[in-house]
């Protein structure tokens, strides 16, 4: 089946103006032509954009399927069937806020990504990581300091993240989660705001760790993402491979140069940042949690300043947990303004973002053999990027492989 999207402002994931008056000819899953003129077709679905702006299905660089709730240990304990109730409210939520694909950071699994992929659950393309690595006593191992193991033969395994330490351990799991089909690896390489024992400035994982994970990753063609919060843990991620720093909370502008050099890329998350500096309490987040947030939306901004400065591709990424902040997902593009042009925002969550999911030809962009991942707004997202804010009001139009996900055009 052919459709035709007519008469839109067409974003098309990289130019600095809109391509005016364009239409977009969809045929099957994928985008046939862009023309400057009427589509003319016997048999073709016909959608009037009104003069809207048509763009790029957005990518949500850093999203968390398992996230019903900001307590990990509480998420940890809930039987995985009711689990995965709670991924598919969430991912067909972030569908519907016009993410067309996201990359999961820690949790997300193959089945999930069966189920979307067989229709069974309405949700975005699905890029994950598995289970994310750390160290004993890392970001990722959630266990409190009070527990005492029986023995020492546990290792902490949750819902989002495992534990290895060494080399042979950590070659062992990245290998499981390849095994398992994930489509990229994520580490742990700093400390982090909810883990329990960790200070945020903690280097984690040695450098032979690092490699050994990387290396194992090149071996599938694919790369490894690294939660780093620190400027220290981001030189030492782009020393030793890594492809992807999660957060990037402290980047100075010499270590932003570094990263620029080696064709990194950065995916800030301020959306979860500003969820806990104005929920914390409620959100029962404990006392060394609520000390370790105090002036790091303000880092994290001054880290973007230099990424930008510096030339660093920079991707966008909300991280945001629990169903009630899951919502705010679209809000990430509208805190990202206060220090980035629309443009560039829009090019984060579009083009940059295909590129470090290793997919260009296929996702962010609208050009003919891409993925018909489209979305139709009400408002012009280079003068105001808090319509992405409230997607009922202003996503009219939702596609995703050629198949409308909602229209009210």
């Amino acid at each position: 089946m052919i459709t035709v999207l007519q008469n839109a402002r067409v974003f098309d994931g990289v130019s600095e103006a809109y391509h005016e008056g364009a239409s977009v000819v969809i045929e099957g899953e994928r985008i046939r032509e862009v023309s400057d003129r009427p589509a003319k077709f016997s048999d073709a679905r016909v959608i009037d954009c009104g003069g809207r702006v048509l763009m790029p299905g957005m990518i949500d660089a850093h999203f968390h399927a398992y996230t019903p709730t900001f307590d990990i240990l509480d998420t940890d304990r809930m039987p995985q069937a009711f689990l995965v109730c709670h991924a598919a409210k969430i991912l067909e939520g972030s569908l519907r806020r016009g993410f067309t694909t996201v990359r999961d950071a820690g949790g997300g699994n193959v089945g999930l990504r069966m189920a979307i992929d067989a229709g069974l659950i309405k949700g975005p393309r699905f890029f994950f990581s598995g289970k994310a690595i750390s160290q004993t006593g890392g970001h990722g191992d959630m266990r409190p300091g009070t527990e005492v193991e029986p023995c020492s033969c546990g290792r902490y395994t949750g819902s989002l993240s495992q534990v290895a330490d060494g080399p042979d351990e950590v070659r062992k799991a990245v290998r499981e989660e390849l095994r398992m089909g994930a489509t990229q690896v994520k580490l742990f390489v700093s400390g982090g705001v909810v883990s329990p024992t960790d200070p945020i400035w903690m280097p984690q994982f040695t450098d032979e760790e690092i490699r050994t994970a990387v290396y194992e990753a090149s071996t599938r063609r694919t790369y490894v993402m690294a939660h780093c919060h620190t400027d220290e843990g981001a030189r030492r991620c782009v020393e030793n491979g890594i492809r992807s720093i999660e957060h990037g909370t402290h980047i100075t502008d010499a270590t932003a140069k570094l990263i620029a050099s080696k064709g990194a890329f950065v995916v800030p998350t301020l959306s979860v940042v500003d969820v806990l500096r104005k929920h914390a309490p409620e959100l029962g987040v404990p006392p060394m949690s609520m000390s370790k947030i105090k002036g790091l939306y303000e880092q994290m901004l001054a880290s973007i300043e230099a990424c930008t400065r510096a030339g660093v591709q920079v991707g966008l990424g909300a991280d945001l947990l629990d169903h009630v902040f899951h919502t705010l997902q679209g809000g990430e593009l509208a805190l990202r303004a206060e220090v980035n042009r629309p443009i560039d925002v829009l090019r984060s969550a579009t083009s940059v973002n295909a590129a470090l999911l290793q997919s260009s030809d296929d996702l962010g962009c609208i050009k003919p053999g891409a993925y018909a991942d489209i979305l139709v707004l009400n408002g012009d997202p280079l003068r105001d990027l808090g319509l992405f804010r409230n997607e009922a009001a202003n996503l009219p139009l939702i596609m995703k492989g050629g198949a409308l996900v909602c229209n009210s055009l």
